[in-house]
């Protein structure tokens, strides 16, 4: 059975004209031509494409597309791997979706006539769960703290998910307490702030050890850099520089 290019453009969703596109650059032939010079495609095309639109899904670019599928690999082994890649993708966008709706869920739960000048709490279970690294600040850190970054990264893979996951619920329940004191008035060089502060000092060493020098450094990026505040801000607004103060105290009075 064949269809024409109108067929194939309506079942896939691919425009004819990108299929023309395909068919100039040699990735995906029809099965003949008509006198009329309309294309036919056939079953092997149809497979061809899906697989062409998978590995497009996957940001694959069409001459890697086009070197896999001439490379006449085993074509279940290829699907497979497609389909692990996606699952993958999927229960990522999934985890994703769950943090968001705890999120919400959160401010949404709010009292309402509170006020104004109080310090928010928020208390999502995990602010982090299925967020990607940034590649931004990973270069940035690779540039700044080169054997830190390494130590650090060689640390980091060697996480399991589920180490992952149960460091991010600890490290979003610490910030949630540096905010009570915060709420509390508790000033950043009192024991029980000091004492979460080493907490989190030792918290920081399992991926790198850093100095006085480099732990004020730290403190200095969670206080100034937009998008470490961010993350502080969703838990209460003004928490970066509390944290950051009580860690500068700190690296002033325990690593000096």
């Amino acid at each position: 059975m064949a269809w024409s290019i109108a067929d194939v453009a309506r079942m896939s969703g691919v425009t004819s004209r990108t299929l023309r596109h395909y068919d100039e650059i040699g990735l995906l032939p029809p099965a003949w031509t008509a006198s009329s010079g309309h294309r036919y495609y056939e079953e092997p095309q149809l497979l061809r494409l899906q697989q062409i639109l998978l590995m497009r899904e996957l940001d694959v670019g069409l001459r890697e597309i086009q070197a896999v599928l001439d490379s006449r690999a085993d074509r279940v082994a290829v699907l497979r791997e497609h389909h692990a890649r996606l699952v993958e993708e999927r229960n990522r966008l999934g985890t994703l979706a769950r943090t968001v709706a705890r999120t919400i869920a959160d401010l949404e739960e709010r009292q309402e006539g509170e006020d104004e000048d109080m310090v928010r709490i928020n208390r999502p279970e995990n602010l982090f769960e299925g967020f990607q690294p940034d590649p931004e600040m990973e270069a940035e850190a690779r540039e700044r703290w080169p054997e830190a970054y390494e130590e650090s990264r060689q640390a980091a893979e060697g996480m399991t998910p589920e180490t992952t996951e149960q460091w991010q619920r600890e490290a979003t329940a610490q910030m949630i307490r540096f905010a009570e004191h915060m709420a509390a008035g508790a000033p950043v060089d009192a024991p029980a702030v000091q004492e979460e502060v080493d907490a989190h000092y030792r918290t920081v060493c399992r991926f790198w050890t850093p100095t006085a020098e480099a732990y004020k450094g730290l403190a200095a990026t969670y206080a100034e850099d937009p998008r470490f505040r961010e993350n502080f801000d969703r838990i209460a607004v003004g928490l970066a520089e509390y944290q950051g103060a009580a860690m500068a105290v700190y690296a002033d009075t325990r690593l000096s």
